[in-house]
């Protein structure tokens, strides 16, 4: 009892270290992360937009949700159940690795499953549901070695939130479950299922607007340590604007001599995670060293520019060194407090790191603009991609608010990595020229110029794609309610073998 009251409170910490922040009132908005009480539930949200669908489900779910509840706050609640389900797969790996009960490794595994330089510097760039998925893969991992089917396809169904953790949460569970074939088969199914939002619209032929980035988006370097030393300790981001204080003076060394600590862990330590560990470094460490090569990639190779992003990868790697954490420091008391010092020193403004997710008001135009619009798209001629909202640089937000028409172009230092989106230069060309007919073919209903609203009629799109979307979105809602049938089926064979 004991054991579990230490353990429990120690979770709590280390959660609360990264999420205090989001305790507050107001809307989610930080750079990526845009999150209203109630977004539009457009084409765009449903994966069917005019850009690829980056963000399925996770939009068509935040919309669907903040049509009868508050989405800001369904967020909140998906991050908190997150790192607590985190905790309990990080201990219950430990567990399960070094064959005890002992609290010491249990504690270890939670901390570097919880607060490390990925997760951190992911919640800085808005990242949430890719921090959703690294938090779920060690309870995936646990569950693919010892075979729990419910735990599988419940972390799995979490960490599919964005197309990169549905990625991630499919490959954890196929490499640890690779021996047990039943297992193996529930996880590529519901894998697949899972990624139904964002997969069939990439094969009805969305367009894309990537045509780089390869650089823009590689794994960076970070202070004494280089990008190699960067990426053992998890961190590497490739904005650095998203790394803590403490990396930038130097504290990344003690990611790199945490990393030596935990190989000390590697003899004991289940294959799998290895080789799913030296997967993610491997994909991160090749697109940096040959960025020639991801460049050719991304320009003639479909569906590469999921990999654009390549430092993500890592995540892969953090079962692994959730395990060996544990490993490490089984029965090693001393070496146990150096590894847990080391993974706090690595990072040790993490708290002070995420204070910009703290919530912020609501601009009451929003509101106002999807009142007019009433579902309708709508088209701002001087829109961009980003834009500065309250101090804090972030995705257009209104967005998220209407069916907006986005630019889709982006720069990052300076490298075009994404095409404007050609509908919206045909519908601003044909506005500034006054073809207001032009305007209104392209399915444009209202238009915000200068301040200024036009309401050019229409009706809002809902045609079979609309339908399509909504339809594979509930489908994702429903994919945690086939562990009924889980239970269902064990429990019938437990009475059969009676």
């Amino acid at each position: 009892m004991t054991r579990r009251i230490v353990l429990t409170a120690w979770s709590v910490f280390c959660v609360g270290v990264l999420l205090w922040p989001i305790a507050g009132a107001g809307a989610l908005i930080q750079r990526d992360m845009v999150v209203l009480p109630h977004p539009a539930l457009s084409l765009s949200a449903l994966g069917f937009g005019d850009l690829p669908a980056r963000n399925a489900p996770q939009d068509g779910v935040l919309a669907v949700v903040g049509s009868f509840a508050d989405a800001s706050f369904v967020t909140r609640l998906f991050l908190l159940v997150a790192g607590f389900s985190g905790a309990a797969g990080a201990a219950a790996l430990a567990r399960h690795v070094t064959g005890g009960s002992r609290v010491l490794p249990q504690i270890t595994s939670v901390t570097l499953t919880v607060v490390n330089p990925f997760v951190v510097e992911r919640l800085a760039q808005g990242h949430w549901s890719l921090v959703v998925a690294a938090w779920m893969l060690p309870a995936v991992a646990w569950a693919g070695l010892v075979g729990n089917r419910i735990v599988l396809v419940v972390g799995m169904w979490a960490a599919s939130l964005t197309p990169t953790g549905a990625l991630l949460g499919i490959t954890v569970a196929l490499v640890c479950s690779w021996r047990r074939r039943q297992l193996r088969l529930l996880a590529a199914g519901v894998g697949t299922v899972a990624s139904l939002p964002w997969l069939v619209p990439a094969l009805l032929g969305v367009p894309g607007t990537g045509i780089g980035g390869a650089t823009a988006f590689a794994p960076r370097a970070e202070h004494l340590v280089g990008t190699a030393g960067a990426l053992a300790g998890l961190g590497g981001i490739w904005n650095g604007a998203a790394v803590p204080a403490s990396r930038s003076a130097g504290f990344a060394v003690f990611g790199v001599l945490l990393a030596v600590a935990l190989s000390t862990g590697l003899r004991r330590c289940p294959r799998p995670l290895l080789v799913l560990a030296g997967a993610g470094l491997g994909i991160a460490v090749a697109w940096w060293l040959f960025p020639w090569a991801a460049e050719w990639l991304l320009l003639h190779v479909p569906g590469a520019g999921l990999l654009r992003d390549a430092q993500k990868y890592v995540a892969l790697a953090v079962p692994a060194f959730s395990a060996l954490a544990a490993l490490a420091v089984d029965r090693r008391w001393l070496i146990g407090g150096l590894v847990i010092v080391l993974a706090v020193l690595q990072v040790p403004d993490a708290p002070r790191a995420v204070v910009s997710l703290r919530p912020v008001p609501v601009d009451p135009a929003w509101v106002e603009l999807s009142e007019i619009a009433a579902g309708r798209d709508v088209l701002v001629p001087d829109a961009g991609t980003i834009t500065t909202y309250r101090g804090r640089t972030t995705l257009d937000p209104r967005a998220k608010a209407v069916s907006l028409v986005e630019p889709g172009g982006l720069r990052v230092d300076g490298e075009l990595t994404d095409q404007p989106n050609p509908r919206w230069v045909t519908a601003v060309e044909a506005w500034r020229d006054g073809d207001i007919d032009a305007v209104r073919s392209t399915g444009i209903g209202v238009v915000v110029d200068g301040g200024e609203t036009h309401d050019l009629g229409g009706a809002p799109r809902r045609g079979w794609r609309w339908w399509l979307g909504l339809g594979l979105t509930g489908l994702w809602f429903v994919v945690p309610f086939t562990v009924v049938f889980l239970r269902r089926g064990s429990g019938a064979r437990r009475t059969a073998r009676r």
